[in-house]
């Protein structure tokens, strides 16, 4: 029965590409009545994308797919259509959809180009009628892309473009942007001079701003260490910048200038307020040793990630305030079952990057308390 209805429910997303009118538009503006730049008339194929700019590609969240990491969107089908894009001179609007049955029917109603995620061969099977496999296409798990046979020049492109090399290239790129080797910076000791104490050559500064927000400055100094090694001039491949690894993004919203943002006390006085900011956020967590590991992990992996493994773990009667309950869901984050749940609102986390963040900066924490 299960798979009776979702053939109808296919048989219906066809029906949507074969009888959708196409007619070109009167269109009202304040200048009068014109006819749309762009038709209905005729498939959008390549040729009007290129006009338009903008090449659509309609995925689902998941790790080999499109995920946000830092800001930034990863996942190889996602940089493998950036790729592509970027080849034909448009940009790439990426629409995520929440399963397949939504991909084929945003495909068939034009609400995209191209479906770059591997659409299994039992269902393309089903709707192959009127859709099409292109670009990436994988024999051994018999998966592939597709678009509609409406639009022959993009089908055709992306045919001629792809290569399979290419997929095993951006998954070796991805590797790379994931690693530590992506974060450009000099390594320097942990500890300046561990006799006296000294931690580095910005302890004032760590005194100063921890102080203005009740933080321990050797917490701070912790943190920083993990950032950027004490490098002033560190910088990721994801725009993070400085001592304390603040993207530009978050610059802006701190009042930070992008011409300051390498400068030692600026860097870590912005980042003094975002952890305040945080903070502030994460206000409902009542006991302040919890919710300053909440805090950092908001810092390196996301609030809003952390805020979907905390309704988890609230949902299955965890304690949504522990960070030792919370921290076993965002490692659970990078599992299907976990990011597709309708419970989580941000989807896949690469949460084990997250869990070891907050261990690490705890563990040299203590550390630097010894020393005094």
């Amino acid at each position: 029965m299960k798979d009776y209805s979702l053939f109808l429910l296919l048989a219906v997303v066809l029906c949507v590409i074969g009888c959708t009118e196409r007619t070109p538009r009167q269109v009202v503006t304040p200048w009068g009545e014109i006819t749309d730049s762009i038709p209905d008339e005729g498939a959008f194929d390549l040729q009007q994308i290129q006009v338009n700019g903008e090449l659509i590609m309609l995925t689902m969240n998941g790790p080999s797919t499109c995920y946000e990491y830092k800001g930034k969107k990863l996942g190889a089908h996602y940089l493998l259509c950036r790729k592509f894009a970027d080849k034909m001179g448009v940009g790439l609007r990426v629409e995520i959809c929440k399963d397949t049955l939504e991909m084929l029917r945003r495909l068939a109603s034009g609400e995209g180009d191209i479906i770059a995620f591997p659409v299994t061969d039992a269902i393309y099977n089903k709707v192959k009628g009127s859709l099409v496999r292109c670009g990436v296409t994988t024999d051994t798990l018999h998966t592939g892309w597709l678009s509609t046979s409406e639009k022959p020049q993009l089908v055709e492109a992306l045919n001629q473009w792809y290569r399979p090399r290419l997929l095993d290239e951006v998954k070796r790129e991805e590797r790379y942007l994931l690693s530590t080797a992506s974060v450009k910076r000099r390594v320097f000791a942990p500890m300046l001079d561990a006799r006296r104490g000294i931690i580095s050559r910005y302890d004032h500064l760590f005194i100063t701003h921890a102080m203005s927000i009740g933080w321990d400055w050797r917490l701070m100094a912790a943190q920083c260490y993990q950032e950027s090694t004490f490098d002033p001039r560190a910088h990721s491949w994801a725009g993070a910048c400085g001592l304390m690894q603040i993207m530009p993004s978050t610059a802006d919203l701190l009042g930070l200038p992008l011409s300051k943002i390498y400068d030692p006390a600026q860097n870590i006085a912005a980042a003094a307020r975002y952890l305040k900011m945080l903070e502030g956020k994460m206000s409902d967590i009542r006991l302040r040793s919890e919710r300053i590991r909440f805090v950092l992990a908001c810092y390196n992996g996301g609030y809003h990630h952390v805020r979907d493994a905390m309704a988890l773990a609230r949902r299955d009667g965890k304690n949504p305030h522990s960070w030792n309950e919370v921290s076993k869901y965002v490692l659970l984050l990078s599992q299907p079952r976990y990011y597709n749940d309708p419970l989580v609102k941000y989807g896949y986390m690469r949460g084990s990057e997250t869990v070891d963040y907050v261990y690490r900066i705890e563990q040299r924490w203590k550390s630097y308390r010894s020393r005094r």
